[in-house]
């Protein structure tokens, strides 16, 4: 079988496989992204309440942050995470021939395009259906000696005589999920109306998977760094450009764009360095509210704070978050009351258009400053509370989605930066 490379997707391959979608070829695209609590969501629960939510957005904040402490990767076999249960963009989109939908996790955190596929030894109930990738004409398992597989692989697949590329992901709380990786054609909505393939881009199919959590997505579409994500393997048709512009309001669809369509220029864009070991990390040198500045802590040239998709709040070292709610609990003079979930420990009663909270800034290096507004900084619980949408942390530091709402955000892997321009992601 012919060794396959992430060289295949070209932008000639592109525009010979998709001749009337002509603006991937030259001006990238854009796809829409829905909020898990979304009405379009396969996830969405039309009885539960805001409180409900956001109790579960405030779970899967502190569950994420855990992950990434705990994570363990066999190094025996094809590597890349795997968290289908947790993060808050949706994405839909086809595989196969003839086309298969799925609803997989937007997360910058992973570096894999995966799904549950049949036949499945152990699989988790999903929302949605299970690929089954006998069923398409398109589908061709990856060898072991596949230069991808070779590429996240420190184990040669022949010393424990395997055909085909398989990978073992575990973790310490005893989860895990085994499979193999296959070519398949990928298809792709967009905001225009046209669709674009990419073929033989390379999935994981997930078949013997330990999952706990009630709600799971069908897939996952990794957005990291890792030579398996989808932005790596769409290398060299967007080059190393994506962007994602996250509305305000659940049931209004977010916007995720690629290739020239994500860059983010003009008017109060601002541009920080960005650098990439398993997550995106940025360097945030002080946060202010008013004149009051807070320093934020060394960084040792790799960054001190991840910029994540997948995580609502916003984590801070618990140093840091004292002093951040103290300063922001001296401009507010709503009555303080109790977190009614016993996370977050600055909430206050009344409606949310009765808060009038201070501008807190983050000052990224490279003179990037991000203004957060009270409504990126506090969210509703639908229920005359409102919470302070950061909390303290011991492990990892994280600017979360809620803090990133209605800003253009652009990832380029070529100029290793992030750039951040205020909009109305609504309009956008």
């Amino acid at each position: 079988m012919t060794q396959i490379s992430h060289s295949s997707h070209t932008l000639f391959l592109l525009c010979l496989y998709f001749f009337s979608f002509i603006e991937a070829c030259n001006g990238g695209f854009t796809v829409e992204i829905i909020h898990r609590d979304s009405p379009k969501s396969p996830f969405y629960r039309p009885t539960e309440t805001q409180l409900q939510r956001v109790a579960k957005a405030v779970h899967r904040s502190i569950r994420r942050a855990n992950h990434f402490n705990h994570t363990f990767v066999s190094k025996n076999t094809a590597e890349s995470d795997v968290t289908p249960d947790i993060g808050d963009y949706v994405m839909s989109y086809s595989v196969g021939t003839p086309e298969f939908q799925v609803f997989g996790i937007v997360d910058t955190g992973s570096d894999i395009v995966w799904m549950q596929c049949q036949p499945c030894k152990t699989c988790y109930d999903q929302t949605t259906p299970i690929f089954n990738p006998s069923k398409s004409t398109t589908y061709e398992t990856l060898p072991c000696s596949s230069t991808s597989c070779k590429s996240v692989s420190d184990n040669s697949c022949y010393s424990h005589k395997k055909k085909n590329c398989e990978y073992s992901i575990f973790y310490e709380d005893g989860r895990y999920s085994q499979g193999d990786l296959g070519l398949e054609t990928l298809t792709l909505g967009s905001t225009i109306g046209s669709s674009v393939k990419f073929p033989r881009t390379v999935i994981g199919c997930g078949r013997n998977n330990s999952f706990s959590s009630e709600e799971k997505s069908s897939g996952i579409v990794g957005l990291g760094q890792g030579s398996l994500s989808l932005i790596s393997q769409l290398s060299s048709s967007v080059g190393g450009k994506f962007s994602y512009c996250l509305a305000p309001i659940d049931n209004i669809a977010s916007k995720l764009s690629f290739g020239d369509a994500a860059v983010v220029s003009g008017n109060g864009t601002v541009s920080t360095p960005m650098t990439y070991h398993g997550h995106y990390y940025l360097t945030l040198e002080a946060l202010s509210v008013g004149k009051n500045r807070i320093k934020f802590g060394k960084s040792n040239g790799e960054g001190n704070i991840i910029i994540d998709s997948g995580t609502t709040l916003t984590l801070l070292p618990d140093d840091v978050y004292s002093k951040l709610e103290s300063a922001v609990a001296h401009e507010v003079k709503l009555k303080r009351v109790k977190d009614p979930w016993k996370q977050l420990s600055l909430c206050y009663k009344g409606a949310f258009h009765e808060l009038h909270a201070p501008v807190i800034t983050l000052h990224f290096s490279g003179d990037a400053d991000v203004k957060l507004t009270v409504d990126n900084s506090f969210i509703d619980s639908g229920d005359e509370v409102v919470c302070f949408a950061f909390m303290a942390s011991k492990t990892f530091s994280i600017f979360g989605n809620f803090a990133q709402k209605n800003m253009l955000v652009g990832y380029d892997l070529q100029k290793k930066t992030v750039s951040f321009k205020p909009t109305d992601c609504v309009r956008q």
